[in-house]
């Protein structure tokens, strides 16, 4: 059963986006934001106190991401401490970004389309009592995810 963020988000697991098609994909920063005519997905994280998450890369094109439909949406992380070292799918160590990190999370997303795969990657930082976990949030019609544009960071991958 979805769970509910508020009055018009829902998370959604992430084979929803299995056969849906969409019109735009941004990458704001903070997060990758997937526009149809009648909804809008949202790949985040709900930002607190004590924890940083954020896209850390995209390894493909996303612009392979629109006008066609979603063939394949896989996710697996890496979750510091004491989780089993590995591999992300595009064959990167998932090492800790600074040697101070001492509760890390690599989170993968592979997208595949007729156009080709993407990959992106977030990574989250906290200090150990926080979610550094990334969800995918429905926008149900009329809702647009204004608050999570990060204005710092102009990479459009």
């Amino acid at each position: 059963m979805p769970h509910t963020r508020y009055l018009d988000e829902e998370i959604v697991p992430f084979d929803t986006f299995i056969g849906k098609t969409f019109t735009s994909v941004e990458n704001t920063g903070l997060a990758i934001l997937f526009t149809a005519p009648d909804y809008q997905f949202a790949l985040t994280h709900d930002q607190h106190c004590c924890e940083d998450v954020r896209v850390h890369d995209v390894n493909g094109d996303l612009s392979d991401l629109v006008d066609v439909p979603i063939e394949i949406a896989e996710e697996s992380s890496y979750v510091s401490p004491g989780d089993h070292r590995i591999d992300d799918p595009s064959g990167t160590p998932c090492d800790p970004l600074d040697e101070d990190d001492s509760s890390y999370t690599w989170t993968f997303y592979r997208l595949g389309t007729s156009k080709g795969p993407v990959i992106i990657r977030f990574y989250g930082t906290s200090n150990g009592y926080y979610s550094e976990r990334v969800d995918l949030v429905l926008r149900k019609p009329g809702g647009i995810f204004q608050d999570i544009i990060d204005d710092d960071d102009d990479d459009d991958n």
